[in-house]
């Protein structure tokens, strides 16, 4: 058997990361078993369904790297096809006709209710041989069967059972002649091959119901995984409060796709002990039977760690491709500067985000204009002019700009006024870069460049003339 599964969420917003969790697990899975895996957006919701929440769907889809091998398919698109076969079961009796109001239906729950009994379609029109004018509304109904169980075996959650008694008359035609999701998502499964179903667990409940359609169709009922919801980490469902939710938000964050796909796929699977796995990796060593059934706590902070270790080991000019956006994004132009891949470089092991990188790098691109008031109190002295004068007389007579070349001067100027590193190191740290904190003082000025560097210390040298 050919292993294929899907991913088809409903477009009626964006793609939220237990979305994303479930796609990646249906991916891991087909290419585990070098299947096929199927994109399908199921928007048969008319009202809810927005073109811009597929855009964000497909767009979040290829920011993670998980590429489809067909679709995406879309069951607007097949409505004729779901009609057909509606059609089919109404000739032969699986299914029929329902002209219950909704204020009949209103009432049949509410005395089922005071009853204690579950709320469930009574089958009135089942055998009804009342005569109904041929543009009277009517739904269309499934015929569940009366009698036995339906039985199956959840990958994650284990051996389920229910009855048919306790399972009503499924509608899977609206009044206004629109296919409902649990018919359609079975048709779709039967004519496009899908073997494995691994979906959300608050699909549970419809699986009973869609199982007894395939039977009603003759199609073979694939297998099923319901992965455990995701919950905050203060134990409740995961929610906007908690932060981003939407795969791109985190995007927008200054997360890269490895991380979040490395963080989701441990986020209820794992494999002994270890935390980072290549894509590879998880392909050859994921199985859905080792997904726990527990639900698992979103830890932001574990998030950031695992994406600090991805901009830190990936290829720099791999992590500058993503830090290229967020530049843009602050509005920060790198077309005059150094190369963005030495930034990343140099910034790696100071930088969780991306978006903080962005933001403390604006000075290799932009003239400084002021400095960290902080920094000018602890670090600017008495003495602070002369040491940027040496260093400015020092720093315009090297030959070469290079790193190795700027830390000597640091070091001459130091032992020449019998001061410490420090004292002549972050002066020139905020005369460069405005900030009391940055890579190496000799990385930094290399990156900024021979002709900036100094102009700016000699524009912090007049500063504190001025100010003296």
């Amino acid at each position: 058997m050919t292993v294929k599964t899907r991913f088809a969420p409903s477009p009626t917003g964006f793609l939220h990361v237990g979305g994303a969790r479930t796609a990646l697990y249906s991916w891991l899975y087909a290419r585990h078993h070098s299947g096929t895996f199927v994109l399908r957006i199921e928007d048969t919701d008319l009202e809810r369904s927005t073109q811009p929440a597929i855009d964000a769907i497909i767009e979040s889809m290829k920011w993670l790297g998980l590429t489809w091998d067909e679709g995406p398919y879309y069951q607007t698109k097949r409505f004729d096809r779901y009609n057909q076969l509606i059609d089919e079961m109404l000739a032969d009796g699986r299914a029929y006709k329902c002209y219950c109001t909704q204020e009949r239906l209103e009432k049949m729950r509410e005395e089922q209710m005071k009853r204690g009994e579950k709320p469930r379609y009574d089958g009135h029109c089942r055998c009804c041989s009342s005569h109904h004018e041929p543009d009277e509304p009517y739904c269309v109904r499934f015929r569940n069967p009366d009698d036995g169980v339906v039985r199956f075996h959840d990958h994650i959650r284990g051996d389920v059972e229910i009855a048919n008694s306790e399972l009503d008359d499924l509608v899977i035609r609206r009044t206004d002649g629109s296919p409902t999701y649990n018919f359609c998502v079975v048709v779709d499964d039967y004519d496009m091959g899908i073997t494995h179903v691994i979906r959300g667990e608050d699909h549970v409940n419809n699986t009973p119901r869609q199982i007894n359609i395939y039977k009603a169709l003759g199609a073979k009922v694939p297998e099923f995984a319901h992965v455990s919801m995701i919950l905050g980490d203060d134990g409740a469902k995961l929610s906007k409060r908690h932060g981003a939710v939407s795969v791109m938000q985190y995007r927008d964050d200054g997360y890269l796709p490895e991380a979040l796909i490395n963080y989701l796929v441990r986020l209820g699977w794992g494999c002994g002990d270890q935390e980072i796995f290549s894509l590879d990796e998880m392909i050859e060593k994921f199985s859905i039977d080792h997904v726990s059934k527990s639900a698992s706590a979103f830890d932001t902070n574990k998030l950031k760690w695992m994406n600090r270790h991805y901009i830190m080991t990936l290829d720099p000019k791999y992590v500058a491709g993503h830090l290229e956006w967020h530049m843009k994004d602050q509005g920060i132009d790198t077309s005059n500067g150094p190369e963005l891949s030495e930034v990343v470089k140099a910034l790696a092991e100071r930088s969780e985000t991306l978006k903080d990188m962005a933001s403390q790098s604006r000075y290799f691109y932009e003239d400084v204009t002021d400095y960290d008031p902080a920094a000018v109190k602890k670090w600017f002295k008495a003495n602070t002019g002369e040491v940027l004068s040496r260093c400015l007389e020092k720093l315009e007579s090297v030959a070469e700009w290079k790193a190795e070349n700027l830390h000597h001067v640091v070091e001459e100027v130091a032992a020449e006024m019998e001061i410490g590193m420090g004292k002549v190191g972050m002066p020139l740290r905020i005369a460069v870069t405005g900030r009391g904190v940055s890579p190496g003082i000799d990385v930094t000025m290399e990156l900024i460049g021979r002709d900036r560097c100094l102009a700016r210390i000699a524009d912090a040298r007049s500063r504190l003339a001025d100010r003296t």
